[in-house]
């Protein structure tokens, strides 16, 4: 014959019943979530493999803020004016330079030339940005460009911010590169797809 359930044992088991039952009920319907964030930027791990240099870097002024670096680099895609506003607020700004990732380097003025805004690679050269092979195509000056290729030819196959091409800018350029793309096609034709960044007349 088993033993009598005493109220003490009939609470406990009720209690774990529904607490049970509760837990399943969470695991089989659970709430709804918010969206994971962007992942943050890492470092990747590095030794050196290779004797130290035979000096170490004074660093008597700090960096530039990186979430300053990146917003500046990202508005030079697209806001001139926002520009403007962070240069004034530091002007070594305009050489600054974002790793995205892998060694994906870019400056403001070269987030200007493969979108092909000319207003702003203007406002950056002003302000005393190092104009580079891909602006210069972008901006359509042909002998710069065939300067450049004079002193290398293999930077005909040179890839700038996010791996676009030396033809790719030349083309985003518009009319006024069409020059720069006509001699970059004969030094080595290559096939044009529609460029997104490309303004349509009109």
């Amino acid at each position: 014959m088993s033993d009598p359930i005493t109220r003490r044992t009939f609470t406990t088991a009720s209690a774990g019943f529904v607490l049970g039952a509760a837990a399943d009920l969470t695991a089989a319907d659970p709430p709804p979530t918010a969206p994971p964030p962007h992942p943050k930027p890492t470092e990747a791990a590095f030794a050196r493999d290779y004797p130290a240099p035979g000096f170490t870097p004074a660093w008597k002024r700090p960096q530039i803020n990186r979430l300053l670096v990146q917003d500046f680099v990202v508005f030079a895609h697209m806001d001139a004016d926002v520009v403007k506003q962070l240069l004034a607020k530091e002007p070594a700004l305009v050489n600054a330079t974002m790793d995205w990732g892998g060694g994906d380097w870019e400056t403001g003025l070269g987030a200007a030339a493969h979108m092909g805004r000319r207003d702003i690679a203007g406002v950056l050269l002003a302000a005393g940005a190092r104009i580079d092979l891909f602006c210069a195509a972008m901006l359509g000056l042909t002998d710069a460009v065939k300067a450049f290729l004079t002193l290398e030819p293999k930077l005909i196959d040179a890839k700038g911010p996010h791996g676009f091409s030396l033809h790719f800018h030349a083309q985003v350029g518009g009319k006024e590169a069409e020059p720069v793309l006509a001699y970059l096609q004969s030094v080595k034709p290559v096939e044009l797809k529609a460029n997104p960044f490309l303004k349509k007349p009109g």
